[in-house]
């Protein structure tokens, strides 16, 4: 036989499911690297900014696990401590974590500029709106709350710990298509500012768009974007563009007001047959 034929989806986008920190609200993805520096820093363990933020997108004790294997912080750690870092370790740590994120949550909730805009545009073409985190129920219940106050609600929100494993597993995006009643999975779009985040879409069968600018792989808030030379600022961008696009992003933009022509873009792929 020299042929086989393959059913494909040739329909509309259907929904998007959105990040939080970096995506959606907190500019630059500050809320939980400062927790992460502040909870090895009660073990006397000093880590970088970005020692923090290179597991980001992560189930937060994962996070934690994942800086504690760090071959730096593990010989910052011995030299505290007389042993690497073990299990119980992160235990601790992320007991501590779980409070003192709470506790500065709000202050690091306001939405990123054309998030609301975004979202009108996406009910406009009649998508429905899910969204997955690394944060905790607890955390999100608050998040949530601030998010409502300022004019954002998704249809659905996953939190890792609900399901068997957080990214870059694909659970909390089949998770969200069950509670958005939507398939197939090549009719959602992913939406993030982290690796995990791209990671997630793609073993979860979604067309995935990463956030360059306004999340954690640049790290800043707007006056520190503005105050740095252009040329840096260049630099720094592309750097970020770079490693989304070698994660396997299918579109890397600086920020959620930039995706909407995007799924004009992905519709028409679409309808030509095309698959994520």
């Amino acid at each position: 036989m020299d042929f086989i034929f393959q059913r494909s989806y040739r329909g509309p986008l259907k929904a998007v499911l959105l990040d939080w920190a970096g995506t959606t609200m907190d500019y630059g993805c500050f809320a939980p690297a400062v927790v992460f520096m502040e909870v090895y820093k009660r073990k006397g363990v000093e880590i970088t900014i970005e020692e923090a933020r290179a597991p980001m997108g992560a189930h937060k004790k994962v996070h934690i696990r994942t800086i504690s294997k760090n071959e730096e912080v593990a010989k910052r750690w011995e030299a505290v401590h007389g042993r690497k870092p073990c299990e119980c370790d992160v235990d601790a740590m992320f007991q501590d974590f779980i409070p003192l994120q709470l506790a500065c949550l709000a202050d690091y909730a306001d939405l990123i500029p054309g998030t609301l805009e975004a979202v009108a545009g996406f009910r406009s073409r009649g998508l429905k709106i899910g969204s997955t985190t690394g944060y905790t129920g607890e955390m999100m219940d608050l998040l949530q709350a601030e998010a409502t106050r300022r004019g954002y609600t998704p249809d659905a929100t996953v939190c890792a710990t609900q399901v068997p494993a957080g990214r870059p597993y694909p659970y909390m995006c089949l998770q969200n298509a069950i509670l958005l009643q939507t398939y197939p999975m090549e009719a959602m779009v992913k939406i993030g500012d982290t690796l995990p985040d791209i990671e997630e879409g793609l073993n979860a069968g979604m067309w995935t768009i990463g956030l360059a600018r306004t999340g954690n792989e640049l790290g800043l808030t707007e006056s520190q974007i503005a105050a740095l030379d252009p040329e840096v600022l260049d630099t720094k961008l592309q750097r970020a563009y770079r490693r989304m696009q070698q994660t396997g992003a299918h579109y890397v933009v600086d920020g959620i007001s930039d995706v909407m022509p995007l799924l004009d873009d992905i519709e028409a792929r679409l309808r030509r047959g095309e698959r994520p």
